[in-house]
């Protein structure tokens, strides 16, 4: 479905704390393997130890990792030197302007840099589908200091987007809660999210994931 209307990316959410739109292993792995080119696939995974990613993603086969939380063992390096080919995406949830400084320290290491509105910080984490905005100026300032793509994740919908994208220019959109009805992806919400960005003047061709 999503591929039908529209998306250049699929975001298959592995295990989470919280959130919705989390599958099994063995589901992401079917659905990567079925994926035609040039769609790209993108395991969002929660864990923080590298050897931890590397063997789930060797099981799971997509094209893309986004990590969703901070790393706790092994370095990006060791990560792109094991899966050669795959490119990293590091997820930076956007609290506060110590968030630009962790992304500005990550970018190098890493392919692309995504912004979303978790908390790490709370009992149970969020690391994402929280449907919340954060602060977008941040999220410009990011833009601006980093030399690689930025992808935009937190509370888009199909009424903010065009703004979203004014205020932050980033290369791609990440969406989740928004375009759900009762935690399922909902036709209808992702027609009108794409019709919204299709709509919109880009520098480039967005990226939806």
């Amino acid at each position: 479905m999503a591929v039908e209307c529209g998306a250049s990316a699929l975001g298959l959410v592995s295990h989470m704390p919280s959130g919705p739109g989390v599958i099994t292993d063995q589901q992401i792995a079917e659905i990567a393997a079925t994926v035609p080119p040039p769609i790209g696939t993108f395991l969002l995974t929660s864990r923080q130890n590298i050897s931890d990613i590397i063997t789930q993603h060797r099981f799971c086969r997509t094209n893309c990792i986004q990590i969703c939380d901070h790393l706790t063992n092994g370095t990006h390096r060791e990560l792109k030197d094991a899966l050669p080919g795959i490119s990293i995406v590091q997820v930076v949830h956007v609290t506060d302007h110590e968030s630009v400084d962790e992304a500005c320290a990550v970018a190098p290491h890493v392919d692309a840099i995504l912004l979303d509105s978790g908390n790490q910080k709370l009992a149970i984490k969020e690391l994402g589908g929280t449907g919340k905005i954060h602060d977008w100026t941040l999220s410009r300032t990011i833009r601006e200091r980093i030399d690689i793509p930025l992808f935009l994740a937190g509370g888009l919908t199909p009424e903010n987007v065009e703004r979203a994208i004014q205020e932050v220019g980033p290369f791609g959109l990440d969406l989740c809660s928004g375009v759900r009805t009762d935690g399922k992806l909902d036709q209808s919400k992702l027609r009108r999210f794409v019709a919204a960005v299709r709509g919109v003047q880009w520098l480039e061709m967005p990226r939806l994931a």
